[in-house]
């Protein structure tokens, strides 16, 4: 069955009005990018010459820009049941335990590397939840965990991004926190 709708009235249109500026959206709609404007055409390349109008060569291509970077992806529902319940291996682990980050991130580098050739699909890293000071306030301070955050800003990096799919923090049982589920990229 078909339902007619009729149209708003002028004073239900101004009411409706009000009432959607006066709220704030659940989820917002993105800003739509202005169209791109027009070159300006200089009048002496508007009309080309009569030897290059005749010319049977293709016209240059732009150069490319950089490629672009391929999207990280997480573990799936499914998969991340495999790995918590040990059908799924992990095939390789790094402990990052007590290095200072330009070590961490040697190690990390490298250890990425030997995963790809290896043909590894899933490694642990990780990175620990950080050094607990004497009292209760410093496990809720923001600088606990130096590696915990900076671990995943270098994963998010070009440089790692040919080597990784997605990571994900880890299950309780492989550390929680304190831990990644990296996705290795296949070699190509």
């Amino acid at each position: 069955m078909s339902r007619d709708r009729r149209r708003l009235g002028p004073e239900e249109e101004a009411l409706w009005g009000a009432v959607k500026r006066s709220v704030t959206p659940l989820r917002p709609e993105p800003p739509v990018p202005p169209p791109p404007p027009k070159p300006p055409v200089p009048e002496a390349a508007a009309t080309p010459p009569a030897d290059i109008a005749t010319s049977t060569q293709a016209p240059a291509k732009p150069p490319a820009g950089r490629p672009a970077l391929p999207p990280m992806h997480t573990l799936g529902r499914r998969e991340r049941v495999k790995v918590v319940r040990g059908t799924t291996a992990i095939e390789g682990r790094l402990d990052l335990h007590g290095l200072r980050q330009d070590e961490a991130r040697a190690r990390l580098e490298g250890f990425l590397y030997r995963a790809q050739a290896n043909g590894f699909k899933l490694v642990l890293v990780i990175t620990g939840k950080g050094r607990p000071g004497g009292d209760f306030t410093a496990l809720h301070e923001p600088e606990r965990g130096v590696l915990r955050r900076v671990v995943p800003m270098w994963l998010s990096l070009p440089e790692f991004r040919a080597l990784v799919v997605g990571y994900e923090e880890a299950h309780l049982a492989h550390g929680g926190g304190g831990a990644l589920y990296i996705r290795i990229r296949r070699r190509k």
